[in-house]
């Protein structure tokens, strides 16, 4: 009789236990805003596993200060665009057909330039 009782009890708590938790479970809920991802670097890849979007910040070095770079690739793995930030100023690059086209807009300082080179080399720097 004292094992039933044991039993019993044993079987009272468990479904007190049981009540318990169903009375914590909360409904699944989506969250409204994406949590902050946090790197030192973000590498977008295209169905070949190839790179086609990054970001990084490059340490300083001895001729220049530590820089962000967005880079936006074409498949042929060429970065197209270019965009760049540090204390020193801002630039922007944009990448022709061939490596020696491309326009480039940069402010450094006090001063501002647009250059625009042709596939032949010929460069036209413009200045305010």
């Amino acid at each position: 009789m004292n094992i039933q009782r044991a039993f019993f009890a044993l079987t009272v708590v468990n479904l007190g236990l049981l009540v318990f938790l169903l009375a914590q479970m909360r409904p699944v809920e989506a969250r409204s805003e994406a949590p902050v991802l946090r790197g030192r670097a973000l590498e977008i890849v295209d169905d070949q596993g190839r790179v086609r979007a990054s970001i990084q910040v490059l340490p300083s070095g001895n001729t220049y200060p530590e820089t962000v770079i967005l880079r936006l690739i074409d498949p042929n793995g060429r970065p197209s665009v270019k965009l760049t930030a540090s204390v020193q100023g801002a630039g922007l690059a944009l990448g022709g057909e061939s490596d020696a086209t491309y326009a480039m807009l940069g402010a450094s300082g006090a001063e501002s330039t647009l250059k625009l080179t042709n596939k032949a080399g010929r460069e036209q720097i413009i200045t305010p």
